[in-house]
């Protein structure tokens, strides 16, 4: 079975679990063993998702993983929020994060920069428009680059002005939840400040802070 055809399985069992969440699928990608769901509240919520919705969702995928086996072989499933800083690989991501400052770095490039930051103003299915920070050597204050000339793009969390004494900062730091399962198969779930870790037959669980919590059952 090829990648694609494997991820289009997984996303079938996936998808209607992270529906009936009322949350969405934003990514998926298997790469070295390690099947990764990333999910996310739906756009324009006003707040991120939080430890215990992904633990749910760890749990719940890999209650149908374990009944329909879409991977053969051992492999590792992670459960991740996107996290502050996301990384943007299909035009929807772009499409979602306009009007975010967001870093490209371009692939085969020829008397251009290869490196592009700036606030994201328009995505299509074929590229994406960025306003730069700054103004290239030409003047150019915006630019549109192709998604085939990117090798890798991230959105950029920009730090609001410092708080005033005795206040805390604007901004927390993200979650991530961490799920593993091993045995023919393995699961991991991750988000950038909570982790857990769902399987069938011994668990453990550890919580570092109140933003920071991880879970462990190896299954057989």
């Amino acid at each position: 079975m090829s990648d694609a055809s494997t991820l289009k399985r997984v996303r079938s069992l996936v998808e209607p679990i992270i529906c009936d969440l009322k949350l969405d699928l934003y990514d998926l990608e298997f790469r070295g063993g390690t099947l990764r769901v990333t999910i996310d509240t739906p756009a324009g919520s006003p707040g991120g998702i939080d430890l215990e919705a992904i633990a749910l969702a760890t749990r719940l995928i890999g209650r149908e993983f374990d009944h329909h086996d879409p991977l053969p072989g051992h492999y590792t499933l992670e459960v991740t929020s996107p996290g502050l800083e996301r990384t943007l690989r299909t035009p929807a991501h772009y499409q979602r994060e306009l009007g975010k400052t967001i870093a490209v770095r371009l692939r085969d490039t020829v008397n251009v920069g290869r490196r592009v930051q700036g606030v994201l103003i328009a995505a299509d299915e074929q590229s994406a428009t960025i306003r730069l920070d700054t103004q290239d050597a030409d003047g150019i204050e915006e630019r549109t680059v192709a998604f085939n000339q990117i090798d890798r793009a991230r959105t950029v969390f920009v730090w609001g002005p410092a708080p005033k004494p005795g206040k805390p900062a604007a901004a927390d730091k993200p979650k991530k939840a961490t799920a593993k399962k091993a045995a023919s198969k393995s699961a991991t779930s991750t988000t950038p400040a909570s982790t857990t870790s769902a399987s069938t037959t011994s668990a453990s669980t550890t919580s570092a802070s109140p933003t920071s919590a991880s879970t462990k059952e190896e299954a057989r």
